[in-house]
């Protein structure tokens, strides 16, 4: 507490981190490629009606866009594979050519041709126009034979309702098509040796996820480019493979889970090595093409990123004498991992500083930022909340663990004895991992005066296969178990209010708290953005990456009907007896998941629970205006006001609860 700290109760602090300025200000950042001095990385602009460019920094620290813009009279192209639903890998350069894969933004249909570009160029096509029924992903070039390799998904020929998969090579002059390998469900990571003379990849088959269990394969390539004598190095169902990548001297090296936790090793004739041991994350769960996590930058020399207790850091690594160390940056969050000479490049993020591209250089280990997400002006710094690590015992003589972001703001304190209230947040999973890195959204209520934990409930990534696959059978109990004792947890140490506890999600991040609401008693109130409340739409709507995922995390259809809807919010919103609701949704989409929203919001308001929705011009939540962010951010303020009797210190346009909750005592 200052001398200039005024007392107010929490949540009613008044904070300059606004919703409009998350709305506009921030970028995503992904995808980085590098190219002798030059570096290139995806950039979407929210602006641009979420276009996805490439842009192109060269040795000076000129920044350049290589796509034409949406104001462009060449027309607008954006680099975004659909791929698996989830895409990854939409683009790829050598020697200042770049091939991307094209999503076409308001066409008749998603495009999803490859391209050839070079900067200042207009793109020429690669491939013909499928209307989007050919697309591409996990993008290589193969200089010495002029063609690119890559994952074809083709809905021309669907088997069992699923399109074809297959390992291709287009030729760079021509629109000609060459299937390297295919039968398999899946295909991902193809990586060429530096001589060219052979090619890795992973595979797998249903029901498997590539974080439960893939093979990594190898083949000789001949002087057509056609694969020969391929054989199985590694892998299988009881191991997961990850990111397959030759040394500059042309030694195979990978990830693997065979030890419990994604380390790296090194094919060694025809015997798997470990090159490095460590109670630590090497991998990560491959839900897009295209993911690195480690590079070579010298012959001998690995920098990588690993993650220990769910949290990022740096290393490197000499691959002959074996001798690791880490790395001091700022950055607890590191993604797309890519390397020049004595040079690391990756997308990364921290307690205190947004996502951005940083080059990383390895004698001095000293950092620059080449392009951040958002912009951190110097007045809020002061404003943001650290997060603090957070274990604790939960069921099944289990432990989980969050991040636990206290209140925080330089001029207010609260009135002594009060405890703040609590937001719930977690990931999207169920196999996935929640970010360390800055967080306005949650930087927007911790300056407000609440609390936020944000779960990395059983089933998350970082902690190892036995903790990532402890899930499977249990999703929508565990889950939910792990939220409930973070919350409690947080009770019993003093640190919340125990009557105020809330909990928040969207999309399929929605599912968990939505369970939790409806199937423990412990929360206020819940707010729910298009999420998920019925598994079987889940079920209904999955790509075929996530088509058997279920089968995994819960059980197959037919037999295990019954325990999805048992699992399923849904069809037990009557559980639900006082905690206030509210829900977000785009009156444009189209989905299942908007009509079972207001299904929902009819029941509880003829059971006398307080419901409030809010409808945003929009489809889903990854289909939003900066409008209808800040629309949404705002409103869910406005909620939490309403049902918590919070005296807000700005002005929201308030929400309409039906039928009215009893007024609670001003704060």
């Amino acid at each position: 507490m200052t001398l200039a700290s005024r007392e107010a109760p929490y949540g009613s602090w008044k904070s300059p981190i606004s919703a409009e300025l998350i709305a506009t200000q921030s970028l995503e950042l992904s995808e980085v490629a590098v190219d002798g001095d030059d570096v290139y990385w995806l950039e979407a602009r929210p602006g641009e009606r979420g276009r996805r460019t490439i842009v192109r920094h060269t040795a000076d620290g000129a920044l350049s866009d290589i796509l034409p813009g949406a104001g462009d009279t060449k027309g607008a192209y954006s680099a975004r594979s659909l791929v698996y639903g989830h895409g990854g890998g939409a683009f790829a350069v050598s020697e200042g050519l770049v091939v991307f894969v094209n999503h076409a933004l308001g066409g008749s249909h998603p495009d999803q041709r490859l391209y050839r570009v070079n900067p200042g160029r207009t793109p020429v096509p690669l491939t013909p126009d499928t209307g989007g029924r050919h697309r591409f992903g996990d993008l290589v070039i193969d200089r010495t034979r002029n063609r690119v390799l890559c994952v074809r998904e083709d809905w021309r020929n669907l088997k069992e309702g699923q399109p074809r998969i297959s390992l291709v090579a287009v030729d760079l002059d021509g629109q000609r098509q060459t299937v390297l390998t295919e039968g398999r469900d899946f295909y991902s990571s193809p990586s060429l040796s530096p001589n060219g003379r052979r090619l890795a990849w992973l595979a797998w088959d249903y029901p498997c996820m590539p974080w439960e269990g893939c093979e990594l394969w190898v083949a000789d390539v001949d002087e057509d480019g056609g694969l020969r004598n391929p054989r199985l190095v590694a892998g299988g169902t009881t191991e997961s493979i990850f990111q397959p990548e030759w040394s500059p001297q042309g030694e195979l090296y990978f990830v693997s889970d065979r030890n419990n936790w994604w380390n790296l090793y090194r094919l060694q004739g025809r015997s798997v090595v470990p090159v490095l041991e460590r109670r630590a994350e090497f991998g990560l769960a491959q839900w897009g093409l295209g993911r690195s996590t480690y590079a070579f930058v010298s012959p001998r020399h690995v920098v990588c990123a690993f993650n220990e207790q769910g949290q990022w850091k740096m290393g490197r690594l000499d691959v002959v004498l074996g001798q690791f160390a880490e790395l001091s940056t700022p950055y607890t969050d590191v993604r797309q991992v890519r390397a020049g000479y004595a040079t690391a490049y990756f997308v990364g993020g921290g307690p205190e500083h947004p996502a951005a591209v940083v080059r990383l250089d390895m004698e001095s280990g000293r950092p620059q930022v080449l392009k951040t997400s958002t912009r951190v002006p110097e007045e809020l710094t002061r404003y943001i909340s650290r997060c603090e690590p957070l274990h604790y015992p939960t069921t099944e003589l289990g432990e989980a663990h969050a991040w636990y972001y206290p209140p925080t703001h330089p001029d207010f304190t609260a009135p002594a004895g009060e405890k703040p209230p609590l937001l719930i947040f977690n990931h999207a999973g169920p196999t996935s991992a929640t970010s360390t890195r800055l967080d306005w959204v949650v930087q927007y209520f911790t300056s407000r005066g609440f609390a936020v934990v944000d779960v990395n409930y059983r089933g998350s990534t970082g902690y190892g296969r036995e903790y990532r696959l402890s899930l499977y059978g249990n999703w929508g109990v565990m889950d939910v178990d792990d939220c409930a004792n973070a919350a409690l947890r947080l009770v019993q140490e003093g640190k919340v209010d125990a009557k105020r506890l809330a909990a928040r999600g969207a999309g399929a991040a929605g599912y968990t708290p939505l369970s939790l609401l409806t199937f423990r008693d412990i929360l206020r109130c819940g707010v729910f953005d298009s999420g998920i409340s019925q598994l079987e739409t889940l079920v209904e709507q999955a790509e075929k990456f996530e088509a058997h995922y279920l089968d995994q995390v819960l059980g197959p259809l037919p037999e295990s009907k019954q325990l999805l809807q048992d699992r399923s919010p849904y069809f037990h919103i009557d559980n639900i007896k006082r905690s206030p609701v509210l829900f977000i949704h785009g009156r444009q989409d189209p989905s299942p998941v908007a009509r079972q929203m207001e299904e929902m919001a009819k029941r509880l308001r003829a059971n006398g629970v307080p419901v409030a929705t809010l409808g945003l011009e929009g489809g889903g939540p990854g289909a939003r205006t900066s409008a209808d962010i800040q629309k949404a951010l705002e409103g869910e303020l406005a909620f939490y006001a309403k049902v918590m009797g919070l005296s807000l210190a700005e002005p929201v346009e308030p929400l309409a609860l039906e039928p009215a909750p009893a007024e609670p005592a001003r704060r």
